[in-house]
């Protein structure tokens, strides 16, 4: 595996950490500009909503750019949001800054999932994947409690500027080792618009609606998590235990897909979406007790972010030698939306029975529904491959 992936990793860590430490610092910060905790809320929200958008906008807008001018002109746009938000005082301000980091965030996960093919081939697309989604869960396990214990003891400000440091060394790190330059595509006059035709054949369109409805599942689940756990052990103490423990799993998750992956991404897919619907039934009937919680925490985060990464490769890998400039973005977009969707949909649900673990049904339900996507899928196998858009035919 080349060193750059595990650069991009730790790239990937740095932006993760950014994504999911605001959640423990929005009284912090809400305290310090003067908002409400409302108000701070749109942090987050407004940064899963530059995410949706910024993947596929970042990759037509760089599609024709080398991958190493792509990646580190977002990084580096990723790394001054943090300055900006760490050093202002005015709200409006912070969530520019969010919203363009979130922009940037996208971009960049955009051009480095189309580039994996590229760097490390076709065959280890999907260890390459798990090594650089590690970064995500490795931010859940460890970048997230450390942004909150900065927050605590320096003051939310200085978790802004530890991302930013860490995002500075990771740009270095990516500009020296891409010291050539590698292009997204060998057919530069195909307009990038015309790759987005690759959703209308069934090979890419499975993978991109199974992965929506898995992560939608997650991130369901994920958000009341924490409600559960407090309303268990009557008070806060082992919510950040039981959230390490769902980041233990999903990287362990992972990295048994990344290890196993690359030869059975299908049947992963299939008997994954099938085994994950019944865990979240299992963690739903478990969670009246602490032990019940903890121990599924681990198994829902393994399952979960392992089918997940496996339905990232899937798409890449599939759309890649069709769709180039926008084969990442593609699986990018694919798991924010599901990110947006999974609390939007879990949350009325919540209030309307007034159980927080009404979430973690709703989880069952859209797996249930993406392992009859990826059936559908398996049934389909036989259908023409993907064909590359033309200009002169539809799909």
């Amino acid at each position: 595996m080349p060193i750059v992936v595990f650069v991009l990793a730790a790239a990937v860590f740095a932006q993760g950490t950014s994504e999911f430490m605001v959640s423990g610092l929005l009284e912090l910060i809400a305290a310090d500009v003067g908002v409400s905790i409302g108000a701070a809320g749109l942090l987050t929200s407004l940064f899963a909503g530059g995410m949706v958008v910024g993947a596929p906008v970042m990759a037509m807008v760089t599609g024709r750019l080398s991958v190493r001018y792509s990646v580190t002109a977002f990084l580096g746009l990723f790394c001054l949001a943090h300055v900006v938000g760490a050093v202002t005082d005015e709200f409006a301000v912070l969530l520019v800054s969010r919203v363009v980091a979130a922009v940037a965030n996208a971009g960049f996960l955009a051009v480095v999932l189309a580039a994996l093919p590229g760097l490390v081939g076709s065959a280890m697309v999907g260890r390459a994947t798990s090594v650089v989604v590690s970064g995500v869960t490795v931010a859940c396990i460890a970048g997230v409690p450390a942004g909150a214990l900065l927050g605590q003891v320096w003051g939310w400000r200085s978790a802004f500027w530890a991302v930013a440091i860490l995002s500075a060394a990771a740009l270095a790190s990516v500009w020296m080792m891409f010291g050539h330059v590698v292009h997204h595509s060998d057919s530069p006059e195909q307009p990038i618009r015309r790759e987005w035709l690759v959703l209308g054949q069934w090979p890419v369109l499975i993978p991109v609606v199974a992965g929506i409805l898995v992560n939608a599942a997650t991130f369901a689940g994920f958000t009341y998590l924490g409600t559960i756990t407090n309303g268990i052990a009557g008070g806060d103490r082992w919510v950040p235990l039981v959230l390490a423990l769902f980041g233990v799993g999903s990287f362990l998750g992972v990295m048994v897909t990344g290890r196993f992956g690359d030869g059975h991404q299908p049947r992963i897919i299939r008997t994954g979406t099938i085994t994950l619907t019944g865990v979240w039934m299992l963690a739903a009937v478990l969670s009246h007790t602490l032990t019940g919680v903890s121990v599924m925490s681990i198994v829902l985060g393994a399952f979960a972010f392992g089918v997940g990464s496996a339905l990232i490769a899937t798409i890449v890998r599939t759309a890649a030698p069709v769709a180039p400039r926008i084969a990442g973005a593609l699986a990018t977009t694919a798991l924010n939306i599901g990110a947006v969707l999974g609390p939007v949909a879990a949350g009325p649900l919540v209030d309307r029975t007034g159980y927080p673990t009404t979430a973690l049904w709703c989880g069952a339900v859209f797996t249930a529904v993406a392992a009859g996507v990826a059936l559908l899928g398996h049934q389909r196998r036989d259908s023409r491959p993907v064909e590359r858009v033309r200009a002169d035919r539809s799909i």
